[in-house]
C-alpha cells in the first residue's frame, strides 16, 4: 500500500516508517521538522519506496494514499507549550486537513491521540469509557484539549461522511530517537545520569507513569490500522505502573551513575497517576507489550550514550 505518515520524522513516526517499509509498503513521510529530525529517517532516504515531504499539516496538501497515520504534533510539554496556539492549530486544523484528504481519496486514517485526554484522572487505571478530568484553561490545554477535539473531529467525519477512521490513545512511550531536550521523564533522567548531573524529580516522585517501549507501541498501531470493524478509541500502553522515584532509581542502577536525585516543584496540571487499562487492546487486537522495562531502557541508554559520544 501507499501510506502517509504525518510527523514521520519524529520519535514514534520514524519507527513506524521503518516498520511499514519493512512490510513492503510505499511510505510518504511528511514532517515540518519542528520536533522531528532528518537524522531519524536518514537511513531511508535512498530507498525508492520512501519519500520525504517537508510540509506543515495546518496547510492543505493533495496526495494519493491508501492509509494515513496522523502523528503530527509536538508531544512533550516543553515543545507543545513553546507555541501553544500552533499546537492547537496542528491538532484542529491539521486533523481537519488530514480528514479532508482521507475523505477525498477514500483512505483509512488513524489518529494518534494520547492518554492526556484523561487529564489528571479520577479513575484508575483509565479505561476508554472514562471521559477524563481535564483543565480546559491550563498550560497543558493546548495539547490535552487539542487532542480531545481531534478525536471529536475523527468521530464526526466518520458519522457524517463515512470516513474510515481509527483512534489510538498513546500512553508514555520511550526508546531510541527520543529528543535529548524534550523534557520527558525517560530522556531527562537518562541524559542527566549519563552526564553525572543531578536527576531532577518533580514533586516527591510518588506520581506514577507506565512506560511502553516504542516497538511495542508501533506494533499496536499497525494492528489497529489493519483491524476490521473496530474504530476505537483504544488505549496503547504498558499497564505496569512505576512511581517516578522508582524509575529514577532504576535508571541510576542501569547506568551505574553517581548522580543524585533532587526534588523540584511539581509543574501545573501534572497528572498524579497514569496507567492504561488495555483490556480492549488485548481483546480486539490481540496486543499487549512484550518488551520488559529493563530491556527497553538498556537499548534507550545505549542510544543516548551513542549520541553523547558523537556530539
Amino acid at each position: 500500500m501507499r501510506i502517509l505518515v504525518t510527523g514521520g520524522a519524529g520519535f514514534i513516526g520514524s519507527h513506524l516508517c521503518e516498520r511499514l517499509l519493512g512490510e513492503g509498503h510505499d511510505v510518504l513521510c511528511l514532517d515540518n521538522f519542528f520536533t522531528g529530525s532528518k537524522q531519524n529517517i536518514a537511513r531511508h532516504l535512498g530507498n525508492p519506496r520512501f519519500e520525504l515531504i517537508r510540509h506543515d499539516i495546518t496547510e492543505p496538501i493533495l496526495l494519493e494514499v491508501d492509509r494515513i497515520y496522523n502523528l503530527a504534533c509536538p508531544a512533550s510539554p516543553v515543545h507543545y507549550q513553546y507555541n501553544p496556539v500552533k499546537t492547537i492549530k496542528t491538532n484542529v486544523m491539521g486533523t481537519i486537513n488530514m480528514l479532508g484528504l482521507a475523505k477525498r481519496v477514500k483512505a483509512r486514517i488513524l489518529q494518534a491521540s494520547t492518554s492526556e485526554v484523561y487529564g489528571d484522572p479520577l479513575v484508575h487505571p483509565q479505561p476508554e469509557s472514562y471521559w477524563g478530568n481535564v483543565n480546559p484553561i491550563g498550560i497543558r490545554s493546548c495539547y490535552d484539549e487539542g487532542k480531545r477535539v481531534a478525536e471529536t473531529l475523527m468521530m464526526d467525519y466518520h458519522r457524517q461522511n463515512g470516513v474510515d477512521i481509527r483512534i489510538v490513545r498513546i500512553f508514555n512511550t520511550y526508546g531510541p530517537r527520543m529528543a535529548v531536550h524534550d523534557g520527558r521523564v525517560v530522556s531527562n533522567f537518562i541524559v542527566q545520569a549519563l552526564r553525572g548531573e543531578d536527576i531532577t524529580l518533580f514533586g516527591d516522585g510518588s506520581q506514577t507513569r507506565s512506560f511502553c517501549y516504542v516497538d511495542d507501541l508501533v506494533d499496536g498501531m499497525v494492528r489497529m490500522m489493519e483491524c476490521e470493524g473496530f474504530i476505537g478509541p483504544v488505549n496503547l500502553g504498558n499497564p505496569v505502573e512505576n512511581t517516578i522515584r522508582e524509575f529514577a532509581e532504576r535508571i541510576l542502577a542501569l547506568t551505574g551513575s553517581d548522580s543524585k536525585i533532587v526534588a523540584m516543584p511539581l509543574p501545573s496540571d501534572d497528572p498524579k497517576q497514569r496507567q492504561p487499562d488495555i483490556s480492549l487492546a488485548r481483546e480486539r487486537l490481540g496486543w499487549q507489550p512484550t518488551v520488559a522495562l529493563d530491556s527497553g531502557l538498556r537499548r534507550t541508554i545505549d542510544y543516548f550514550a551513542g549520541i553523547s559520544a558523537t556530539t
